[in-house]
């Protein structure tokens, strides 16, 4: 399962058991990215910090400010955002696009944005173990050892 447990509180490990799956590790994508100890250290040192990842520059709009209404109600804005004091991108592969698209948020938010460059290797890593522990069955299907 391409997913860490992404604030389902144990719903996605239940599924997972359900169906024999594996998931990637961590409580959240943050996690597999950037390593629970950066994560855990980036909210000590600030806890109204909002994270951004490569994946969310690209569907701001529409993850975000759609879902959330904002592109209707803007007036919402502070009373989802007022308590963020920070913006920090855990960039898995910059580049001047997603940066351009990081200082447009950057400037919605009104707050400083750090760059932190974390590559991939944390997701390489995280699928590598869930291959490892794959099998594949003689009807080709590709199923997780247990």
């Amino acid at each position: 399962m391409g997913y860490a447990d992404c604030g389902t509180y144990g719903a996605l490990d239940d599924l997972c058991a359900r169906r024999g799956l594996l998931r990637l590790g961590g409580l959240h994508c943050y996690d597999v990215l950037a390593g629970p100890k950066e994560i855990e250290r980036l909210f000590a040192r600030e806890a109204g910090t909002y994270l951004l990842t490569d994946f969310l520059l690209r569907s701001f709009r529409r993850t975000v400010i759609a879902e959330l209404g904002l592109d209707r109600h803007p007036e919402l804005w502070d009373d989802y955002f007022a308590h963020y004091r920070r913006l920090v991108w855990l960039a898995g592969r910059r580049s001047e696009t997603l940066e351009r698209e990081a200082r447009r948020i950057e400037s919605l938010f009104a707050l400083p944005l750090e760059i932190i460059d974390v590559g991939v290797g944390g997701l390489e890593v995280e699928l590598e173990r869930l291959m490892t522990r794959a099998t594949v069955a003689p009807d080709g299907k590709r199923y997780v050892r247990a």
